[in-house]
């Protein structure tokens, strides 16, 4: 069964629109000028590689079985529930801890972003 990554896609950015909504009415009282923009940060990485999952979604249309792909697209996703989810948590909650694992989906999203690159370098 192939990863339906439009389907995340779509979920990734509905979410994103309503945690900035959340963040902008709903926390903008409640959290630090300094929390609100950490807040916002992941809402703006998370609606960036919604977009991003979105393409490998078209992408991997065009080519079903390329393996190059369906790992950007799982690490894509995984760098959206990694990044942006500890920098949710991080604001709301103030576990700085989850700063220290906030990297790690960035790095998720260098190396899916990589992999879409070597997918388009193969392509030619």
């Amino acid at each position: 069964m192939r990863p339906n990554f439009l389907l995340l896609a779509a979920c990734c950015a509905f979410t994103g629109v309503g945690f900035g909504a959340f963040g902008a009415h709903g926390l903008k009282a409640i959290l630090s000028p300094e929390m609100l923009e950490v807040y916002k940060t992941g809402v703006t990485y998370q609606m960036w590689h919604a977009l991003g999952l979105g393409l490998i979604a078209v992408f991997s249309q065009q080519a079903p079985k390329a393996k190059l792909l369906r790992w950007a697209g799982w690490l894509m996703f995984a760098g959206i529930l990694v990044f942006s989810g500890s920098l949710y948590l991080l604001a709301i909650l103030n576990l700085k801890w989850l700063g220290m694992i906030t990297p790690l989906g960035g790095v998720m999203f260098l190396v899916a972003w990589l992999l879409v690159a070597l997918f388009a370098a193969k392509q030619n």
